[in-house]
């Protein structure tokens, strides 16, 4: 199916950077304060690190089927009705984030820019421009990412430099009081929602990057650089905003954006740091969509994803307007129900695939041998 597509390691080392940071950038920052408190920062370096590890155990797994999807994987190992379940439920999840994010974007729109826009309206324009999106295919949303990486670090370097003169290092001491189990402990939402979820990647990698050695480094190097932009955000929200402020707000980097005031003529810019994230939430909406609407394609038998890109679309965005009865639902069910999925899903699941391919090792590699 679609075999003549493929993207370079470039773009898929931007679009692994642009998964990474994700929503992280405005949300992790208080997750992890909440239970890390001053240590916030450091909990970002574990959680990075804990992270790359991930990101190899999925680079292993697709270096084993290099011309196969996530989805055939599964279909291989398991055998045809257990692969089909288990690709269903990683189509379903996959299908869920990409709504659950529609629902992040209305709601802080609607809080913060457009108070008086109805949230339908608000999910639809992104939902469209997600679905035309995936319709174009892979190559041209990569070629897209290119061009909107150069822009987000601009702007984020401008923000960063803004910014700096109003830390206050008083606000990360005592350094490391909260202690080794503690800043693990904290780290792991942000090890959810920036690595183990990036298994929806090996839907693209390596059986639509023109170059498999070279897209491994890309995905290793890709989610290191957004782990580095996440630790740099959560290090100033600590010491700009404090641990209260921080903690205590939804969106701290947003709230941290405010802040900026250069000789009483730059400020005000939070508008930026919106454009920020609307620009990471859209990429890595469009690679949960496009990972579920090819999924759903291979699981079916189909030729061509672009028939199921429009209903699948639709459900999205009805979903996206009744999954979360309001934020503080959102947020508990991201911290139970999401983050257990996710973990099935993300990482259980590549875990079992680890061994059922070490039992059927010499088997695949027979079946592989007589069909060449």
């Amino acid at each position: 199916m679609m075999k003549d597509v493929k993207i370079n390691s470039y773009q898929f080392l931007v679009l692994v950077i642009l998964f990474t940071i994700g929503t992280s950038i405005l949300t992790v920052p208080s997750a992890l304060a909440t239970g890390a408190k001053q240590d916030a920062w450091i909990a970002a370096i574990i959680g990075t690190g804990i992270g790359f590890l991930i990101i190899w155990l999925f680079v292993t797994i697709a270096l084993w089927f290099p011309h196969l999807t996530y989805v055939q994987i599964l279909e291989k190992l398991f055998g045809k009705w257990v692969g089909k379940a288990f690709s269903i439920l990683f189509v379903l999840m996959s299908l869920l984030y990409a709504s659950e994010l529609l629902y992040y974007f209305g709601v802080f729109l609607n809080i913060h820019m457009m108070p008086n826009t109805p949230m339908v309206a608000l999910n639809i324009l992104m939902a469209g421009i997600v679905v035309m999106g995936v319709r174009l295919g892979l190559e041209t949303f990569a070629r897209t990412a290119e061009i909107l990486i150069v822009v987000f670090f601009v702007i984020f370097f401008v923000l960063v430099v803004s910014i700096s003169p109003d830390m206050k290092f008083e606000n990360i001491q005592p350094i490391y009081e909260m202690g080794t189990k503690k800043i693990v402990q904290s780290s792991i939402f942000y090890v959810i929602v920036s690595s183990v979820d990036a298994i929806v990647l090996l839907m693209i990698f390596p059986s639509f990057v023109n170059k498999m050695k070279q897209g491994k480094k890309s995905f290793l190097i890709g989610n290191l650089i957004g782990g580095i932009v996440i630790i740099v955000i959560t290090f100033l929200s600590i010491t700009v905003l404090g641990t209260e402020k921080t903690t205590g707000e939804i969106y701290p980097s947003y709230e941290l954006t405010k802040r900026i005031n250069i000789g009483n003529f730059l400020q005000r810019i939070e508008g930026l740091m919106a454009s920020l994230w609307v620009i990471t939430l859209y990429f890595k909406s469009t690679l949960y969509f496009y990972a579920s609407v090819l999924g759903m394609a291979q699981i079916l038998n189909l030729k061509d994803y672009r028939p199921l890109t429009l209903p699948l679309g639709m459900i999205a965005v009805v979903l996206s307007l009744v999954i979360y009865p309001n934020v503080m639902y959102q947020k508990h069910f991201d911290d139970t129900t999401g983050n257990s999925l996710t973990l099935l899903i993300g990482l259980f699941l590549p875990l079992l695939l680890v061994v059922v391919y070490a039992i059927r090792k010499r088997t695949i590699k027979n079946e592989i041998e007589i069909k060449e």
